[in-house]
């Protein structure tokens, strides 16, 4: 239950209280969690969407955005608009992971976040409204998997920060097990769509991983928020279809 609420917690903006000690191996095993605390997001908000449902389709889309970032705490979006004033300076490898840990949102952060959430919002529009709530629940799910991965295949990209004690201790039977839960997912919502769309959503996350990892030589924080934003972006691409 503890690896639970690690994973609740860090995810989420809910109000979380962990009596117990926490040990460092314990955020890599929370990994584990990822795709369920993602899933139970995803459900959010999709009652969220079916509340929205009298509002007209733009006014929908924007609400479900809003709630979705109310949710996170927008923490990944954070981490995006890091990487893009890290990634986008043309500098070395120590000048970007120095960018990145600055406070201060740079223009390209500005312009990074604004693009994803005109992306996110255009295609919150363009889904289909009867597949909307199982493409919220499947984005959700699946991007928090996404984490995993970029935790498992990496290291970590700095000397010291809570995200290097995720990659730290990061492991396959977390890689396994949420992939295994994440294509569930998709089979029972959306069956062999969902098998289509999980495989091809795969893609970008992997070429975003690789391309970090070229860059940096590694992961950190705001590379993980990153790549859950390019995965939540997948997902819904692919459900316009």
């Amino acid at each position: 239950m503890k690896k639970f609420l690690i994973a609740l917690q860090f995810l989420t903006v809910f109000p979380v209280k962990i009596k117990s000690e926490i040990k460092e191996k314990d955020f890599g095993v929370s990994l584990l969690y990822f795709p369920l605390v993602g899933l139970l997001m995803g459900i959010l908000l999709s009652l969220g969407a079916l509340s929205f449902s009298f509002l007209p389709t733009l006014v929908k889309s924007t609400m479900i955005l809003i709630l979705s970032i109310f949710i996170t705490g927008g923490i990944h979006l954070d981490g995006f608009a890091d990487t893009c004033d890290g990634f986008c300076a043309s500098k070395s490898r120590e000048e970007i992971l120095n960018i990145m840990r600055d406070s201060r949102i740079g223009v390209m952060g500005a312009t990074g976040i604004g693009c994803l959430l005109l992306f996110k919002f255009s295609l919150l529009a363009g889904i289909p409204q009867k597949f909307l709530w199982k493409s919220l629940v499947m984005t959700l799910t699946f991007a928090r998997w996404s984490q995993v991965i970029a935790c498992y295949r990496s290291k970590y990209a700095r000397r010291d920060g809570k995200a290097g004690l995720f990659i730290k201790y990061a492991n396959r039977k977390a890689l396994l097990i949420g992939g295994l839960v994440t294509l569930a997912v998709f089979l029972v919502i959306a069956q062999s769509k969902g098998l289509v769309l999980f495989i091809l959503s795969l893609i970008p996350v992997f070429l975003s991983i690789n391309f970090i990892q070229k860059k940096i030589g590694g992961m950190t924080g705001d590379t993980i928020g990153a790549v859950n934003e390019i995965a939540e972006c997948a997902v819904l691409f692919g459900s316009i279809f």
